[in-house]
C-alpha cells in the first residue's frame, strides 16, 4: 500500500492531515469488476447490432434502437464508458479509452482524513489505526448486546447513570484480558497477527485457530469454548457449606467445589486460584 500525505488547511480545521492511499488487491479487484461489465455490456450492445443487420424483421428506428439500448445501459450503469451511434436503421458502438484509463487510474484510492499531528502518527500507522476501527465496533456489539448489554439502564440520576457505564466498560476492560489470557481454549485467534499487519493484506486465521475451529478441540484435546460459554461453565464452581454430625458434635466446614479439567485450564491461564475464605 501506498501512502501520499498532503496538508489541506480550513478555517474549521487548520491542522487537518489528508493522506491519500492506494490499495493494489482493491486496485486489482474493481479492475476485474469493471472488465467483467464491460464485457457483459458489449455482449448485450452486440446483440442489438445483430438485431439491426438480420434479413427479416430487422430492428429499426432510432427511438425502438434507443429503447433496447437504454435497457442495456441502465442495467449495467457503464454508459459513460461507451461511444453509442444510433440510427434510423443501425447501431454501433466503442469504448472510450481515455475514460477507461481516467477510471482504471483512480482504481484502489481512498482518502483518510485526520487531526492527529503526524508527530504522533505517521501516515502508515494513521491508515491502521483506521481499518481497526473495526475492532472498536466488536467491542461496542460486546458492549451493547453480545456479554454486558450496557442497556436499558434503569437509573435517572446523571451521576448514577455515568457510574452505570463506567462499570461497563470496565467490565469490558476485564473481559478483553480474561479472552487474551484465555485463548487457547477459546475460539479466538491467539497468534496477533495485527502487530505487523501491513494495512493492505487481508488478516488470515492462523492453523491453530482453523483447526479449533474444526475440531472443536485444543490441542490438549479439551472442549473449545467461547467466551459466554466459558463464563457459563466458571459460574458452576460453587463454595458449599458443609454441617456434619460425627458422634453427637456438629461440624461445619466450607468447600469449594473440584474443578472440572476445563474449569482448572482457565484459571491456571488467569493465574486464579480457588480458596476457602477464612471466617
Amino acid at each position: 500500500m501506498r501512502c501520499t500525505q498532503f496538508n489541506s488547511p480550513t478555517e474549521s480545521a487548520p491542522r487537518e492531515r489528508l493522506i491519500a492511499c492506494r490499495n493494489p488487491l482493491t486496485a486489482e479487484s474493481q479492475s476485474q469488476k469493471r472488465e467483467k461489465l464491460l464485457q457483459k455490456t458489449e455482449e448485450e450492445l452486440e446483440k442489438i447490432v445483430r438485431a439491426t443487420q438480420r434479413k427479416k424483421r430487422p430492428l429499426k428506428g432510432a427511438d425502438q434502437i434507443g429503447i433496447r439500448v437504454g435497457k442495456v445501459i441502465n442495467k449495467y450503469l457503464l454508459g459513460k464508458f461507451f461511444h453509442l451511434e444510433i440510427g434510423d436503421n443501425s447501431f454501433s458502438y466503442s469504448r472510450k479509452s481515455q475514460e477507461l484509463k481516467v477510471a482504471a487510474a483512480k482504481d484502489g484510492l481512498y482518502v483518510i482524513r485526520t487531526s492527529v499531528e503526524a508527530e504522533v502518527l505517521d501516515a502508515p500507522n494513521t491508515v491502521k489505526a483506521y481499518k481497526s476501527l473495526s475492532q472498536v465496533e466488536q467491542a461496542f456489539r460486546s458492549y451493547k448486546t453480545v456479554d454486558l448489554k450496557v442497556r436499558p439502564i434503569y437509573h435517572h440520576l446523571e451521576s448514577r447513570v455515568k457510574s452505570h457505564v463506567f462499570l461497563c466498560m470496565l467490565a469490558y476492560y476485564v473481559e478483553w484480558h480474561m479472552k487474551q489470557a484465555n485463548g487457547p481454549i477459546l475460539f479466538e485467534d491467539e497468534d496477533d497477527t495485527a502487530i505487523n499487519w501491513d494495512g493492505v493484506t487481508p488478516v488470515k486465521r492462523s492453523k491453530n485457530a482453523l483447526s479449533k475451529a474444526r475440531r472443536k478441540k485444543t490441542s490438549e484435546n479439551l472442549p473449545v469454548h467461547s467466551f459466554s460459554t466459558l463464563m457459563a461453565d466458571l459460574g458452576t464452581i460453587t463454595l458449599n457449606t458443609i454441617t456434619a454430625k460425627l458422634e453427637g458434635n456438629s461440624l461445619t466446614f466450607s468447600k469449594v467445589t473440584q474443578p472440572t479439567q476445563v474449569q482448572q485450564k482457565a484459571l491456571d491461564l488467569l493465574n486464579v486460584s480457588l480458596f476457602v475464605p477464612s471466617k
